[in-house]
C-alpha cells in the first residue's frame, strides 16, 4: 500500500504521490527560497511604507501618501532600500520555513502514528510549522536588522547598500544588538504569524476539497489545484497579519535611533498595545494576504512542476 514503508509498517512519509525521502524536502526547500525571497523582495516599497509608519506615524499617515512622502523626499530608489538584505534573509527564512515543516510535519506525523496523527491534524501542523519557524529566524535575523535599519533611517545617515550596511550593523553591534538582538521579537512576531499561515492554509485546503472539490483531489487539474493554493493562501494570510502585527510593529520601532537600549517593555509601554496593534495594519493585511497567496502558489507551483504534488487535501 502507498502509506506504507518498505519495512511494511505505517510511515507518514509515503502518504503523498511521492516518498518523501532528502530529494523531497531539498526540493521543498529551493521552492521555499522562491515562495519567499521573490515575493518579499517584489513588495518591498510596501514594505518601506510600512515600517516608516510604524516608525513615524506622525508623518508616515497612510499608504498611498506615505509612498508619495518617500518617493518625493529620496526619489524612486528611496522605496527599494532594503531590497538586497530582504532578499537574501526572507529566501534564507523560505528555506528552513518551508524545506523544515515538512521535514517536521512527517517526524510528528510518525511520532503520533497513524490514528492520532488523523485525529490531532491541526496539532501537527501547529507544531510543524512551530518548529520549522525556530530555525528559520534565526537564519532571518541578522538581515531582517539590517533591512530595517536601512529603511527607518533619515535619508544619510546610514548605509544603502547590503555589503555596507552589514558592515555598518556589525560596527554598532553594541547599539544596535546585531546579528541577533532582535530574534525574540523577531520569535514572537514570526512563529504565531507562520502557526497561523500553515495551520489555517492547511484547513482552508481541507474545506475545499471536503465542500467545494468533492472528486478525489488528484482527479482535478493543476490549475484547479494551484487556485485552492492561492485562495487558502490568502485568506490565511489575512489571519496572519492580525495575529502578528503588534510584534511587527514592535520589530520596527527597535530601529529607531531614540529606542536604543531600551528594553522590548519599556517600547510597548511608551508607544501603547492599541498603536502596535493597529498602526499600519491595513497595508499590513493588504501586503500580508497578497504575499502569502502568492508564497504558497509558487511553493506549490514548483512541487507540481517536480512531480511531488500540491500541498494539503480533506
Amino acid at each position: 500500500m502507498a502509506h506504507l514503508a518498505p519495512s511494511g509498517k505505517w510511515d507518514a512519509r509515503y502518504l503523498g504521490p511521492v516518498p518523501h525521502d532528502a530529494s523531497y524536502y531539498s526540493k521543498c526547500m529551493l521552492g521555499g527560497v522562491l515562495a519567499c525571497g521573490i515575493t518579499h523582495a517584489g513588495i518591498t516599497p510596501l514594505d518601506v511604507t510600512k515600517c516608516n509608519m510604524q516608525v513615524s506615524p506622525g508623518k508616515y499617515k497612510g499608504l498611498v501618501s506615505g509612498l508619495r512622502t518617500i518617493a518625493a523626499e529620496e526619489g524612486a530608489k528611496g522605496l527599494w532600500k532594503g531590497f538586497g538584505p530582504t532578499f537574501v534573509g526572507y529566501s534564507l527564512q523560505g528555506m528552513f520555513k518551508y524545506g523544515l515543516y515538512e521535514v517536521f510535519k512527517d517526524m510528528y506525523m510518525n511520532i503520533a502514528g497513524e490514528e492520532a496523527s488523523s485525529k490531532y491534524k491541526g496539532a501537527i501542523w501547529l507544531a510543524g510549522s512551530a518548529s520549522a519557524e525556530f530555525f528559520a529566524d534565526i537564519a532571518l535575523c541578522p538581515l531582517e536588522m539590517t533591512k530595517v535599519k536601512i529603511q527607518t533611517s533619515p535619508p544619510g545617515t546610514f548605509p544603502i547598500p547590503m555589503a555596507a550596511a552589514l558592515r555598518e550593523m556589525s560596527k554598532l553591534k553594541a547599539e544596535t544588538r546585531y546579528p541577533f538582538g532582535s530574534l525574540v521579537p523577531l520569535w514572537s512576531r514570526q512563529i504565531p504569524y507562520t502557526m497561523a499561515k500553515f495551520f489555517f492554509f492547511e484547513y482552508i485546503v481541507s474545506l475545499f476539497y471536503r465542500h467545494v472539490f468533492t472528486a478525489p483531489k488528484e482527479s482535478y487539474g493543476k490549475p484547479t489545484q494551484l487556485g485552492v493554493t492561492f485562495a487558502s493562501g490568502y485568506l490565511a494570510g489575512v489571519i496572519c497579519a492580525v495575529v502578528s502585527h503588534p510584534a511587527d510593529s514592535l520589530v520596527s520601532q527597535m530601529g529607531k535611533a531614540e529606542n536604543r537600549g531600551k528594553s522590548l517593555g519599556a517600547i510597548a509601554s511608551e508607544v501603547g498595545i492599541t498603536t502596535l496593534a493597529t498602526k499600519g495594519l491595513g497595508t499590513r493585511v493588504i501586503m500580508i494576504g497578497t504575499l502569502t497567496g502568492f508564497q504558497w502558489w509558487i511553493y506549490d507551483s514548483f512541487k507540481s512542476a517536480m512531480g511531488l504534488g500540491t500541498t494539503g487535501g480533506k
